[in-house]
């Protein structure tokens, strides 16, 4: 079998008739399938020795009831990374959708994210704390799993306070959004 038969052959295995423009898995088909996923948006947040670092974060996941689990991806290049991976203690924050501007400083690269007009306080742990969240959470850094260029972080819910007033900010083809009745 030559390279383009078995290209042809790998390329109709994974195109069945009548899916027309299937391709094959790469970063553009992966980015462009998840653009089209929904996903709720948090700020995940930790504390070190240069100071509060956070990022938003779409990939947050529920994990196990028992014991509380949750879990979040982050980038090993990422500029919270390094605080992260020493951290014992995390917050996650749920947005809401008035928080557009705030999910957004939290994803640009160089901003000042614990500057104004960001409002936040020390919490349990030493944890950043964001006020004005639909919820938060406080949690220990159960384990980092190595996955591709990122690391899969699992943490065990300590504490926190789901009483926020509001309705959940979204991420949904490249942008923050807001769920339609």
């Amino acid at each position: 079998m030559t390279a383009t038969s078995a290209a042809s052959t790998a390329s109709t295995a994974s195109a069945p008739a009548g899916l027309g423009t299937a391709r094959l898995a790469s970063p553009d088909l992966f980015r462009s399938v998840f653009r089209r996923h929904a996903a709720g948006v948090a700020v995940i947040t930790a504390s070190g020795d240069g100071g509060p670092v956070g990022f938003t974060a779409t990939s947050l996941s529920s994990v196990s009831a028992e014991p509380p689990l949750v879990s979040f991806g982050i980038g090993t290049g990422a500029s919270s990374w390094p605080t992260v991976s020493r951290a014992e203690h995390i917050g996650v924050h749920i947005l809401g959708e008035h928080q557009r501007e705030l999910a957004a400083t939290f994803a640009r690269s160089g901003a000042d994210r614990f500057g104004a007009p960001t409002s936040w306080h020390e919490g349990p742990h030493g944890v950043p704390v964001l006020d004005d969240v639909l919820a938060w959470l406080v949690c220990r850094v159960h384990a980092r799993v190595p996955a591709g260029d990122h690391r899969l972080v699992l943490a065990e819910v300590l504490l926190g306070d789901p009483t926020g007033a509001g309705r959940p900010l979204l991420y949904h083809q490249g942008r923050f959004t807001a769920l339609r009745d």
